[in-house]
């Protein structure tokens, strides 16, 4: 039986860092250690893992702030598993979750895994309407948590990720820590011969931001960091993530269309209401709660908006700089 490293980021997170390692201590596969990395926070979160130090085989480590790829990068390198999995700090799992992952890598062993992220029935209307408009096809293209999707092959994410011992040592670890740090990883990964696989019953809870504000700017951050992708990798930029920004500016060319041709407002508005209509009832069926299917609508509006402003943001920033810029993110601020 394989041992596994758990590695955890951390930044001003001791509340949520908690919760998950009550999951992590619960698990029914006790076959682990756990690596928490402390970014740099201004609250820290030692205090916490030392309330887990007779429960579970966990370290903590501090580092100045570098961001989460490289904290990664930090985890790695003092781990002593030989399969390492990626959580986020905000993430919550299920006792099963380790030994769902030992039994599918015992039937099928890959050496890259990514899992699927959803909503916990604890959390808010806004947070289960955000969780919605994330993994929706109608607003992502079911490129997020899906092994077949418009996006091209899989690209496990860092939020809920698996590696083997040997993927570490090929790649050398996140070459970025921010802007796509998860699917850059990914894509090296898999241009080094690599396999990647989605594990569906590997889920994980995932909060998401409480407030559409944050949502936005967090959206936005990931328009910018797929044309950050296009630096690196300019063939795995696709059609299907310019959807946001084509969308964006039909949305915002509607009201202009009143004063220059009518027949196309009449048309746009038709399409803005059948679109409203098709997400709201999908959301309906799938969270089966009144007010998250309204939020719901709201959510894929603000998530579209910030990933399309965020893609022109950052695509018109390409344009003009020197083509053999690569951006690490290490100066960049994660928005909060």
């Amino acid at each position: 039986m394989r041992f596994y490293s758990f590695i955890i980021p951390v930044y001003n997170r001791p509340d949520e860092l908690q919760e998950l390692l009550e999951c992590l201590a619960a698990q029914t596969l006790q076959q682990f250690e756990v690596i928490v990395v402390e970014d740099g926070s201004k609250i820290k979160a030692d205090q916490v893992v030392s309330k887990f130090q007779d429960r579970l085989d966990i370290k903590y480590y501090f580092k100045e702030n570098g961001g989460q790829g490289f904290a990664r990068n930090h985890g790695f390198e003092r781990a002593s598993g030989d399969y390492f999995i990626l959580l986020d700090s905000d993430a919550l799992v299920e006792p099963d979750y380790l030994a769902i992952v030992e039994e599918r890598l015992n039937s099928s062993y890959v050496d890259l895994y990514g899992g699927p992220d959803t909503d916990h029935p604890s959390f808010t209307p806004i947070q289960k309407a955000i969780s919605y408009s994330m993994t929706s096809l109608f607003t992502t293209g079911g490129i997020r948590g899906k092994k077949n999707n418009m996006g091209g092959t899989f690209h496990p994410r860092s939020f809920n990720m698996g590696l083997s011992r040997k993927v570490w040592e090929k790649t050398g670890g996140f070459l970025t820590s921010r802007m796509g740090e998860d699917i850059l990883f990914s894509i090296a990964a898999i241009r080094l011969g690599f396999k990647s696989a989605l594990i569906p019953e590997a889920f994980i809870y995932h909060k998401r931001r409480t407030k559409f504000l944050p949502f936005f700017r967090q959206l936005k951050f990931f328009g910018r960091a797929r044309i950050n992708i296009a630096r690196f990798y300019p063939d795995e930029l696709k059609l299907v993530h310019a959807f946001p920004l084509f969308f964006t500016l039909a949305v915002c060319s509607v009201p202009v269309w009143f004063f220059v041709f009518k027949p196309f407002f009449y048309l746009g508005t038709g399409f803005l209401a059948f679109y409203i209509l098709i997400l709201f009832g999908d959301a309906l069926i799938k969270t089966k709660q009144l007010n998250v299917a309204f939020l719901s609508v709201a959510a894929a509006f603000v998530q579209l908006f910030g990933y399309g402003t965020g893609f022109l943001q950052e695509g018109w920033k390409r344009i003009w700089e020197k083509k053999s810029h690569r951006e690490t993110g290490a100066a960049i601020e994660y928005p909060s």
